[in-house]
């Protein structure tokens, strides 16, 4: 019996929207290292913090990024249950092409349509 996807469809999608976007993937980038603050960041990334709100709030309604106060700062950092997640359904994808790939194989090649 093939086990369950990591994700639900409509999850994934939510997930890889929030990452079709090169400004969000660098946010992702630079979280790798831990939390920082939205100052550090849009000063690291050379934007307005504004527009870094704006893709900050988009990755952490993907469930993507965790934001923390402190006083009057906000600290974000990765949620890596929900990268593992995305790990998970992609190797999930993997395997059943690996499955697909070995009955092909183990059936002979497909014959040719006229």
């Amino acid at each position: 019996m093939r086990a369950p996807p990591a994700v639900g469809e409509d999850e994934a999608v939510r997930f890889f929207r929030a990452l079709g976007d090169k400004t969000r993937l660098r946010i992702i980038e630079r979280l790798r290292d831990g939390e920082e603050s939205v100052g550090h960041l849009a000063a690291v990334l050379g934007t307005g913090q504004s527009r870094l709100s704006f893709h900050l709030k988009a990755l952490r309604d993907a469930g993507l990024v965790r934001g923390r106060r402190q006083g009057r700062l906000t600290y974000y950092a990765l949620d890596l249950a929900a990268f593992r997640s995305i790990a998970r359904f992609l190797e999930s994808a993997q395997t059943r092409r690996d499955l697909a790939a070995g009955c092909q194989q183990a059936s002979g090649p497909a014959a040719e349509l006229p």
